[in-house]
């Protein structure tokens, strides 16, 4: 990776804020919604601005406020985030994307869009992001298209990839002071493609999305009827791994990642990485091949697929 990531940032105490403390975002929010809400909290909670000092300073009132910080109430127009934005030195055209992305999936019409930011022409312009963030999404973006390409169809990989940029363009200073650039932007990524992947008991489904996988496509055609039921129990067991481990699986196993480039793009070492594959192809091991069973006897068997050829991707 081409940057020298910097150590945390100074421990300064962020001022005490008389009143109520802001509550949580509201759980019916929608992940387009929550895409752009959570950074611009997260950006609040740091300045040390109270909500009565915002209410003044954009000419909001406070309980508006509150609401919008909360993701309470109507869907709010683009007026008020970009004065709130304003004054939370956040850039424009990342949020007014993100906005205007969580606006229609919220069923508001062109019209009702247009209208909301025809007072404010001039933070809906596109600019240019950082040059250090241009240069880590040639980098790493179509690692991370890969990465979504096996939970999510392609529109909404395109999506998925598109917003992770996005939110790590509002939040860059925060991802350049913390531990590691590479895990912050990472957890994002994988924040933002599991918020639109089906879940079924609080699991990714992904089984449909990964069947374009290096792994089947390199199945013989006479195979495919008999080893679908196979790889789909694959992808429900790997379903059932901690985070960490299943992308680890999903880099090492599905994307064909070498151990290197794998360790580069989590942000963790390759003895992390060797660790967590090693649990993890047990822990698939111990539900697809069960002592005892023939399969537990085959070594790499149909069921718990090796690594792809080191160098190739997805």
């Amino acid at each position: 990776m081409p940057f020298e990531t910097p150590g945390p940032p100074s421990e300064r105490p962020v001022p005490g804020r008389p009143g109520r403390k802001l509550g949580p975002i509201t759980d019916s929010v929608g992940s387009a919604h929550r895409a752009w809400l959570e950074p611009v909290r997260q950006s609040y909670l740091g300045s040390g601005l109270t909500l009565s000092e915002l209410s003044i300073r954009i000419m909001f009132a406070k309980s508006k406020l509150s609401e919008l910080l909360r993701g309470i109430g109507l869907y709010p127009r683009w007026e008020a985030v970009h004065g709130l934005s304003r004054e939370l030195d956040l850039p424009s055209w990342p949020l007014y994307r993100l906005w205007r992305q969580a606006a229609f999936e919220a069923h508001k019409s062109s019209g009702w869009v247009e209208r909301s930011s025809e007072n404010s022409p001039l933070s809906t312009a596109p600019t240019h992001p950082p040059m250090e963030h241009l240069a880590y999404r040639e980098l790493v973006g179509a690692h991370y298209t890969g990465y979504a390409q096996v939970f999510l169809n392609d529109d909404l990989t395109k999506c998925a990839v598109s917003d992770t940029f996005n939110i790590l363009w509002l939040c860059w200073n925060d991802a350049l002071a913390s531990p590691d650039l590479r895990r912050f932007a990472w957890g994002v990524l994988r924040a933002t493609v599991l918020a639109k992947t089906p879940h079924f008991d609080g699991r990714p489904e992904f089984g449909a999305a990964a069947f374009d996988t290096a792994v089947l496509q390199t199945l013989p055609e006479a195979d495919h009827v008999d080893q679908i039921a196979e790889t789909m129990e694959l992808f429900s067991a790997m379903s059932r791994l901690p985070d960490h481990q299943l992308d680890v699986i999903v880099l090492r196993r599905l994307c064909g990642h070498a151990e290197e480039q794998t360790s580069a793009l989590l942000g963790v070492s390759r003895a992390t990485v060797r660790s967590d594959e090693r649990h993890a192809v047990r822990f698939l091991e111990s539900i697809l091949c069960p002592p005892g069973t023939e399969e537990a006897d085959q070594e790499n068997s149909p069921q718990c697929p090796p690594p792809q050829t080191e160098g190739n991707t997805a």
